[in-house]
């Protein structure tokens, strides 16, 4: 199987659950490590996954095939993780992972959802645009008429700046800086709704609360770019 480019996009492989990726993961932990602290074990880490070039983790000792592959610029797009979850030595002939390959394609799907949110800029996930419009959403008045406190947005700012720069640069990920609060709330929301399709921004939005969200416009709405 020749390895796919890395900017191709297939918009049918964007709507995985990362909540139940988490469940499944569990399969995967006892080689590999993800999120904060997460370091090489059995297998290499898999912070940053997306987009990166295979086998190119520093001090990690990678199969001859696996270094070959990246060498002939394998990299890991969203297609390419899939084929190599469904089937490892279909696409790394030689490699060391002893793991036969996940068959179903929705398991396949919800995994890779939650290694993304592990994934600053992955190219070939579609996003929804950057800004949300007012018109036609249904949310409550009563939401969009909360007073949001924008230190305690800074506060909680942290997770949301990881991908999003707060200077207001646009390197892949769009900006959030000087929103309009009402837009901010609006887009957050469907998220937390799954109305916008985004796995890893629908997993942050669900853990927020309305106020939290207020106070996120409200931090991000006072910025000032550089």
């Amino acid at each position: 199987m020749a390895p796919l480019a890395a900017q191709e996009t297939d918009d049918a492989l964007a709507g995985g659950d990362a909540e139940r990726g988490a469940e499944l993961f569990q399969e995967c932990s006892g080689c590999h490590q993800i999120g904060p602290g997460a370091t090489n074990r059995i297998g290499p880490h898999l912070n940053e996954i997306f987009d990166r070039q295979a086998g190119s983790i520093s001090g990690y000792a990678y199969s001859k095939s696996m270094q070959r592959m990246g060498d002939d610029g394998l990299v890991w797009a969203y297609r390419n993780l899939d084929a190599y979850l469904e089937n490892p030595r279909a696409l790394v002939s030689r490699t060391r992972m002893s793991y036969r390959g996940m068959e179903d394609a929705t398991d396949r799907s919800d995994v890779l959802a939650f290694l993304r949110a592990y994934s600053a800029k992955p190219s070939d996930i579609p996003e929804s645009p950057p800004t949300a419009s007012d018109a036609g959403h249904d949310l409550d008045p009563a939401i969009l008429a909360l007073d949001g406190d924008p230190e305690y947005g800074e506060y909680l700012s942290g997770e949301c700046i990881t991908c999003h720069s707060p200077q207001g640069a646009d390197t892949g990920i769009p900006s959030i800086t000087l929103w309009p609060e009402d837009d901010f709330v609006i887009a957050l929301h469907a998220y937390k709704e799954q109305l916008r399709p985004h796995p890893a921004m629908q997993m942050v939005a669900a853990r927020l609360s309305n106020e939290e969200i207020a106070a996120l416009a409200a931090y991000f709405a006072s910025l000032t770019p550089d």
